[in-house]
């Protein structure tokens, strides 16, 4: 099993290669990691966040690299301007809209000559997949989704990210806009206080935010704060849908609303007690069993195993929502708790 693991986790941190296309609405960055041959499995992070900032902690976990990467090749789709190094976009240049992010995929998929693939995003991110979902039905063959999106920005919502887009415009990337985002993303628990320290993902986004170009930021946050509603276009999904999301969370409700309007047999909905937005970041190995159960319906599988693995939250005899205990998955983790 370690053998399998540290080819897998080779894999992920050499051969990967970056591609810049040129899409109807700019140059989209994507890194590819892993055998081409395999199916590909799509990634898009939330605002301000690239493949590194918003996924690294599930794809470094050992199980989760073994069970993605010998299933998949990644395809890491970075918001235009968000990958590492990224220059400023010229402020004269048309904001995309999130349809244009969408239809951005789709030229991505084309380049690559693609057919239907796996879907992972967070948050922001979770939403463009799932318009490019609605959009592009037969393009899509699963979707695993991350404290996602679907309904028109709320009242309070749309004033918070005004207030970050006013402070991204006049004062660029400071202290209070990045306070603010790490909220969104993280719980309170691991982002600290007076008697607590942060912890070092905190530290690190933190630290990958100061990277980040302050009008990159507000073009992809303009976009989001203009989101149109999905829910219609969310009925009509037949792909199989898992969804994550933290109990502490500001999209925890957003979650809910979006499993209560996708098609009951296909789809799981997993929340992470103690848990903000970002899982893959603050809670990845809550993640793996889930998922672990979710690519066994689609005849994937990983090379290693965890022993006493429970029943797929997807499976027809699991009727009743299930309490995964930490005991139960094998592991020191916060419990879980699977809807179906």
């Amino acid at each position: 099993m370690a053998e399998s693991v540290s080819v897998d986790m080779e894999v992920l941190l050499l051969a990967r290669k970056e591609h810049h296309i040129r899409t109807g609405c700019g140059s989209v960055s994507v890194i590819v990691c892993g055998d081409q041959n395999k199916p590909p499995l799509i990634t898009y992070p939330d605002v301000a966040l690239n493949y590194l900032s918003c996924f690294q902690g599930l794809f470094f976990c050992p199980e989760a690299a073994s069970l993605l990467l010998h299933n998949f090749c990644i395809y890491h789709i970075c918001p235009p301007g968000h990958e590492l190094g990224a220059a400023a976009v010229c402020p004269d240049d048309p904001i995309p809209s999130a349809e244009d992010l969408a239809n951005q995929i789709i030229e991505v998929l084309n380049y690559f000559r693609l057919g239907a693939v796996m879907c992972m995003g967070a948050s922001a991110g979770a939403y463009i997949l799932s318009l490019f979902a609605t959009k592009y039905r037969e393009r899509v063959v699963g979707l695993i989704l991350v404290s996602p999106l679907c309904k028109a920005p709320s009242w309070t919502e749309w004033f918070y990210n005004k207030m970050m887009s006013n402070l991204l415009y006049f004062y660029g990337v400071c202290g209070v806009l990045k306070e603010c985002l790490l909220q969104r993303y993280f719980s309170k628990e691991v982002r600290g206080d007076a008697e607590f320290p942060e912890s070092e993902i905190v530290q690190a986004c933190r630290k990958l935010l100061d990277e980040r170009k302050s009008i990159n930021i507000f073009r992809f946050l303009q976009a989001i704060n203009e989101r149109p509603d999905i829910t219609e276009g969310l009925k009509r999904l037949k792909c199989r849908t898992l969804i994550f999301v933290g109990d502490s969370s500001p999209f925890h409700s957003e979650a809910i609303h979006m499993t209560s309007k996708l098609d009951r047999r296909y789809t799981a909905l997993v929340e992470v007690q103690g848990c903000g937005s970002m899982v893959t970041e603050e809670q990845p190995y809550a993640m793996l069993v889930p998922m672990e159960n979710f690519l066994k319906g689609y005849g994937m599988y990983r090379p290693s195993y965890l022993s006493g693995s429970p029943k797929s939250p997807l499976s027809p005899s699991c009727i009743s929502p299930e309490l995964l205990s930490p005991e139960s998955m094998g592991l020191k983790l916060k419990p879980i708790k699977t809807r179906v």
